[in-house]
């Protein structure tokens, strides 16, 4: 395959180990990504993980503010395939209909679960119990496209969403080279997804962040574990943020939601059908600490009469 013309088109970190093996196996011709960002409180202008792979390996990048109507360069370049990843734009029908092999998507879930930009999340937020990676063609729509092949990974009551990222990131680049061959010689498979059975999963907004201590413990734990380490969940306590990193459940009946429950090692927070004790969190302004640190700072009888919000 290394006489394969291919276009990439990605962002994220996550997509590197798909870009790294493509460069290794195939003719990268062309690596698109979204425009550089400024970064941090010094606004640093910063390009993606995709662009600096890109260019360290000499492939000339492209980053239209928006494909849709910037597109030509790609199409004048007649790749053999276009491969995605988590790149971030809807792709335009010019854009589809120009490779020989077509567009093909690597997509972090098992289609038609998951269809949106933050699928490992959501595994996780919405309580699967696993997922994988989807290798599938792309249409004009959002991750409707037939499938092309999948491999699925258990999740545990453990997982974060960091330790199952890690999972499907390493995944991806060996589906995809396995599966590549059969695309090229056209002996794949092509399954249509079964749009009756399809579930999203959109980015989370900034309010999805928050804890709702009125709701179950199995979903507030799943909250925490979806996003961690990053934004990681959040409460107000106090009308001071804490962000919570880590905990577990304890069911208990008869309790009244949004109360501090606390010792001098134990701190814990009411919810409907039980307490969500905290292991780890984050202060406003301070960095991750165990709660056993953080309660040696605290005046026990006055952080208990705290409101939770």
């Amino acid at each position: 395959m290394s006489d394969l013309k291919v276009i990439f088109m990605g962002t994220p970190e996550f997509c590197l180990p798909v870009l790294d093996i493509l460069i290794k196996n195939t003719n990268v011709i062309l690596v698109v990504s979204q425009p550089d960002k400024l970064v941090g409180r010094k606004k640093v202008l910063t390009p993606t993980p995709v662009k600096t792979l890109a260019l360290e390996n000499n492939i000339e990048v492209f980053q239209p503010v928006k494909i849709r109507d910037d597109y030509k360069m790609i199409i004048d370049l007649k790749p053999d395939i276009i491969i995605t990843c988590a790149y971030g734009q809807i792709i335009p029908k010019e854009i589809l209909d120009c490779p020989k092999y077509g567009c093909i998507n690597v997509h972090a879930s098992l289609l038609p679960y998951l269809r949106g930009g933050a699928p490992i999340q959501h595994s996780i937020i919405d309580g699967y119990d696993k997922t994988g990676i989807t290798i599938m063609y792309m249409d004009e729509a959002m991750d409707t496209g037939d499938i092309i092949a999948s491999s699925d990974i258990t999740i545990s009551q453990n997982d974060t969403y960091g330790s199952v990222y890690n999972r499907l990131k390493n995944l991806a680049p060996t589906l995809l080279i396995d599966t590549l061959p059969s695309i090229i010689n056209k002996t794949n498979k092509r399954i249509m997804q079964d749009n009756s059975l399809a579930t999203y999963a959109w980015n989370i907004k900034r309010e999805e962040e928050h804890i709702d201590f009125n709701n179950t413990g199995l979903k507030i734990d799943c909250l925490v574990r979806g996003l961690n380490p990053v934004p990681y969940a959040n409460t107000l306590i106090n009308n001071i943020e804490y962000k919570i990193v880590s905990g577990y459940f304890k069911p208990s009946k008869e309790v009244i939601p949004n109360k501090i429950v606390i010792s001098k090692k134990e701190l814990g927070i009411t919810c409907l059908d039980g307490i969500y004790y905290i292991k780890e969190l984050k202060p406003a302004g301070k960095k991750v600490m165990a709660v056993k640190d953080f309660l040696n700072g605290v005046n026990i009888d006055e952080f208990k009469n705290f409101e939770v919000k």
